[in-house]
C-alpha cells in the first residue's frame, strides 16, 4: 500500500462518523465540545424529523424538530463539523418524507448533505441487507443471520413506496457500506472512495472502522493501535454512536477523553469525512480513480463478514 503524503505534513488521518441514534444535546454535547477544543472536526449525522409512530427503539433521540438540538447542530456546522444524513427519521420513510427531509435540511443548512449513512432496518436503505454484497455464499449466510427478507430494503428499487435512489444519486456524494475492526481502514479498503458499477445509484462508497458504543471505542483506539496507525500513515474513519454512553453525568468518559487527547497530540490530520474522502480521491491515479479491483472487493466482503461475526460474538458475552 502506497504511503500517503497528507496535507500540512501530517502523518495520518483520523475522523468519526457519529450515527445519531439516541443522541441528545445532553449526551453528545460535551464530547463535541472536547473535539472542538482538541482541534478535531468530525461528521455528525442527523434526522430532520421526529418519529410519530409507535414501537421505535430510538424514540429517545432528538431531531432537528427539537429547537435546542437544532441550535446545537447549527453551531456544530458553524464550527466546521460536517452535518450528514441518517435518513429522514428513525424509522422507515416513504419517498415523499425523504424528499421533504432533504428540503428541510437545505432550508436549515443551505444544502443537502454530501454524505449519507443507511440506518438500521429502515426500508428506504439503499443497497442494504443482502444487496450490499455479491458473494453468493455470504449472501445466503447473511440472509440467515440478518433475518430481513431478501427484498426488504427498497430505497434503490424503482416503483417501491420506499424508492428514492435517484435522489440519493443526485444529492449525496458518499455513502457508507462496509465496516471493519481495523483502525486503519485502508488496510481493508485501499481503493476508497470507490465506485461500484453494479450499484449505480450511489456515486461513491466508503468504508470505516466500527465501534458501536463507548466501550468498543475505548477498545479500538488503544495507544498501541494508534501507534500502528501513525506508523503506517493510515486513515481512520470510525463509525460510532456518540450518544451511547460516551458522556455520563455531563462529563466525557475519562478513558475516551484520554484516548482523544492522545490522538490529538499526534501529527494527525483531523477533518470531517467528506473532505477526507475528497482528498483521498484526489490522490488516486487518474486512469483508475474510483475503481475497485475485483480481488479487493472479494477480500473486503469476507473480511467484513468475519469482523461482523466476531463483533456480534463479543457483544453477546
Amino acid at each position: 500500500m502506497k504511503r500517503l503524503a497528507f496535507p500540512e505534513g501530517k502523518r495520518f488521518a483520523f475522523s468519526i462518523v457519529d450515527d445519531t441514534d439516541v443522541a441528545t444535546v445532553a449526551n453528545v454535547g460535551p464530547i463535541y465540545e472536547l473535539l472542538k477544543a482538541l482541534g478535531m472536526r468530525t461528521t455528525k449525522t442527523v434526522w430532520p424529523f421526529r418519529w410519530h409512530g409507535e414501537g421505535s427503539n430510538f424514540v429517545s433521540s432528538e431531531t432537528l424538530e427539537d429547537p435546542e438540538y437544532l441550535a446545537f447542530v447549527q453551531r456544530l456546522a458553524a464550527d466546521g463539523f460536517e452535518i450528514a444524513s441518517h435518513g429522514a427519521t428513525m424509522e422507515s420513510s416513504d419517498r415523499a418524507t425523504t424528499e421533504a427531509a432533504m428540503d428541510r435540511h437545505r432550508e436549515l443548512f443551505g444544502t443537502v448533505p454530501r454524505l449519507y449513512v443507511n440506518h438500521s432496518f429502515n426500508r428506504e436503505n439503499v443497497y442494504w441487507g443482502t444487496d450490499r454484497i455479491d458473494d453468493p455464499l455470504l449472501k445466503r449466510l447473511y440472509a440467515r443471520v440478518n433475518g430481513a427478507p431478501a427484498d426488504y430494503y427498497q430505497g434503490h428499487v424503482p416503483g417501491s413506496p420506499w424508492w428514492w435512489g435517484d435522489l440519493c444519486r443526485s444529492h449525496h456524494e458518499y455513502v457508507r457500506n462496509m465496516t471493519f475492526s481495523s483502525l486503519n481502514v485502508l488496510r481493508a479498503n485501499p481503493s476508497m472512495p470507490y465506485v461500484d458499477p453494479s450499484r449505480p445509484l450511489v456515486r461513491s462508497w466508503f468504508s470505516s472502522a466500527d465501534a458501536d458504543d463507548c466501550q468498543e471505542f475505548i477498545e479500538l483506539v488503544t495507544p498501541e493501535r494508534v501507534d500502528q496507525l501513525e506508523a503506517e500513515g493510515g486513515v481512520c474513519i470510525i463509525s460510532t454512536h456518540l450518544g451511547k454512553r460516551y458522556v455520563e453525568n455531563g462529563r466525557v468518559h475519562p478513558q475516551v477523553e484520554r484516548a482523544l487527547r492522545d490522538i490529538a497530540r499526534r501529527p494527525g490530520w483531523f477533518v470531517p469525512v467528506s473532505p477526507l474522502l475528497d482528498w483521498l480521491r484526489s490522490q488516486q491515479p487518474k486512469d483508475t480513480a474510483g475503481s475497485l479491483p475485483s480481488g479487493e472487493w472479494r477480500r473486503m466482503q469476507w473480511r467484513w463478514a468475519i469482523d461482523l461475526v466476531r463483533r456480534r460474538l463479543q457483544r453477546s458475552r
